[in-house]
């Protein structure tokens, strides 16, 4: 589905609640993301996270503890709101072959969802991310004052 298409759809499905009217436009608009489209997303910063909600007020846990982490480092980052685009929703779970969001990418790289990153976090490894990708983690900073 192009990009043109998916844009009229989700229009459509906006500003239609009918029933059928809704369904028809969810299951027209379920068709994933080509995967050169997400890869363009997926590059177009250093970090980006694929989340529920946004940033400022994410829709799940799992979505808060990353926003939580990345900013504890003061990593700056391109967020996509996967609940706002059922094909971005799915796009990205192809495309990272990982059934769940949020999902991190550095670099391009997929680095994984909540658990990993909490895990990269605790023992060191997000800090060493961070710098192979030329961000220093504000926590580096606190810790050499």
């Amino acid at each position: 589905m192009n990009i043109l298409t998916r844009n009229i759809a989700q229009q459509f499905f906006r500003y239609n609640t009918g029933g059928l009217v809704q369904a028809t436009a969810r299951s027209f608009c379920a068709a994933s993301l080509d995967s050169k489209e997400v890869e363009k997303l997926v590059n177009n910063n250093k970090v980006v996270i694929f989340m529920k909600g946004n940033p400022d007020a994410p829709r799940c846990g799992f979505s808060n503890a990353v926003v939580q982490i990345l900013r504890m480092h003061s990593v700056k980052y391109d967020s996509h709101d996967v609940l706002q685009d059922e094909a971005l929703r799915q796009g990205i779970k192809d495309f990272s072959n990982w059934p769940t969001i949020p999902q991190v990418f550095i670099n391009g790289e997929f680095v994984g969802g909540c658990d990993i990153l909490l895990q990269m976090h605790q023992n060191g490894e997000l800090i060493e991310e961070l710098k192979k990708a030329g961000i220093e983690s504000a926590l580096v900073k606190e810790t050499e004052k």
